[in-house]
């Protein structure tokens, strides 16, 4: 398993939130747990606590995507820093999930889950797989959904460098705003035109 498949993990904590909508979804320990996705130990661990432990988390990777989609690299990258000074991984070689033609271990490293909490578990696993992801990609395929309320944290894939918004769905309501908008200015700028052109009606006679 490739180490930047990690980074997903840090995409979902933090878009368990709409801040410019009010909404949160990670309220309860089963919302804890379905982060972590089926079959993975570290869910069976999770607590009451850690739904405030995983939002002050949620908090500070935010921060780190908001940092990148500003420009700020070097903000982004000690904020990350700090988060994997304290949440360090555990690192181990893992491959009876994985067999070749022969039938042999395809052998890979597997960042393991820290037996302390299911928080320290998850941000550690989150923020090495970003970790990883920013030091491949560059710390500016790190964004922020543009489409309003959105605000959505993506990790840009693309060959061009060119995406801006976190899903299809958001990208055709933009342009359809943004094209509404045009048209609205130019209705605007074809009526004060029009008003412009009218010859003025003087009223007054002289007497």
């Amino acid at each position: 398993m490739e180490l930047t498949y990690y980074s997903d993990f840090a995409v979902r904590l933090v878009n368990t939130e709409e801040p410019a909508r009010g909404a949160d979804r990670l309220t309860s320990v089963e919302a804890v747990r379905e982060l972590f996705g089926a079959g993975r130990h570290g869910a069976r661990r999770a607590g009451e606590a850690d739904v405030t432990r995983l939002r002050g988390v949620r908090n500070r990777l935010r921060a780190v995507f908001t940092a990148a989609a500003d420009g700020d690299e070097a903000g982004a990258v000690d904020l990350l820093n700090a988060l994997l000074l304290e949440y360090p991984v555990s690192p181990q070689i893992s491959g009876h999930d994985q067999l070749d033609e022969k039938g042999k271990p395809r052998w890979h490293l597997h960042l393991a889950e820290h037996p302390s909490s299911a928080t320290a578990g998850y941000a550690a696993i989150a923020c090495m797989g970003l970790a990883f992801q920013l030091t491949d990609l560059g710390v500016d395929r790190l964004g922020v959904c543009e489409a309003f309320p959105c605000r959505n944290a993506f990790i840009d894939t693309s060959t061009n460098r060119s995406k801006r918004y976190c899903s299809d769905r958001c990208a055709t309501r933009a342009n359809v705003a943004a094209y509404r908008a045009r048209k609205r200015r130019e209705r605007e700028l074809s009526s004060r035109t029009a008003d412009a052109g009218q010859p003025s009606t003087d009223l007054t006679t002289e007497g």
